[in-house]
């Protein structure tokens, strides 16, 4: 696991959207898990700007929430087309968003790991984690090696969300997520925390025991995980010296 802390959101942002860059550039057919929510949206902003090949890439988002049309502003779909998908040039048939509409949720997860596996499996997931550790919407006591299923949101997990619905009555109970065993396939994961609520989550996947209470953990077990953190988010880690001096002193060949 590799720890990189950086003054801020943009400049932590900066080097994950470097680290996709180069992937699509060495892979122009890579396959992307993607992730929604506030922290990857400087992301994207970065991604667009630099004007990338996407015409090859496939991308498989994490969740969406149960019950929301794919036209529902608050659905994942219709984020990742306003925020990403409209402004690259990839094609939409390449595009994959669980279904919040599905009549038979387990047929469509069974069917979602087989598009995934179909496409040769995942080669860079991106990550936000959740003020309690929760990663896609694999909330606490998850099982480790979960796949693609429905999840109950916790009432954290909707207070979180409550934002951009106007109020927390309003958020969905329930959601399409994939699972922490479909996360640990794939190839690379690049976790993104930015600000001083994040700090205490981090901290607990970074350094404590890899346990279901904190499902991010679990990603200490992974063999290419990247870090990406703002001071604040990295506020509680005790080894921030250490992290600092190893990015500092990558090899020639490690640095982008």
């Amino acid at each position: 696991m590799e720890i990189i802390i950086q003054p801020t959101a943009e400049t932590a942002t900066n080097v994950a959207a470097r680290i996709i860059a180069h992937l699509l550039r060495e892979k122009p057919d890579a396959v992307l898990g993607l992730a929604t929510g506030s922290t990857p949206l400087l992301l994207y902003r970065q991604l667009i700007a630099m004007k990338l090949d996407w015409r090859k890439v496939t991308t498989f988002n994490l969740d969406e929430y149960v019950g929301l049309a794919s036209t529902h502003p608050q659905s994942y779909h219709g984020f990742m087309w306003e925020n990403l998908f409209q402004h690259v040039n990839i094609s939409k048939r390449n595009v994959n968003i669980p279904d919040g509409l599905t009549k038979d949720v387990p047929k469509f997860c069974a069917k979602y790991e087989k598009q995934i596996c179909a496409a040769g499996g995942i080669d860079l997931q991106v990550l936000g984690i959740g003020t309690d550790g929760h990663i896609g919407f694999n909330e606490p006591t998850s099982s480790l090696a979960s796949r693609t299923r429905i999840k109950t949101l916790t009432p954290q997990t909707r207070k979180d969300n409550a934002r951009f619905f106007g109020s927390e009555a309003q958020v969905p109970h329930h959601c399409i997520t994939m699972g922490i065993g479909t996360i640990m396939e794939a190839r690379q994961n690049l976790l993104l925390a930015f600000g001083k609520n994040k700090a205490r989550a981090i901290a607990e996947a970074v350094e404590g025991p890899v346990t279901a209470m904190n499902p991010a953990s679990v990603l200490q077990q992974h063999p290419h995980v990247t870090v990406c953190l703002d001071e604040a988010a990295a506020s509680e880690l005790k080894l921030t010296q250490y992290y600092h001096w190893v990015y500092d002193n990558k090899p020639a060949w490690q640095q982008l």
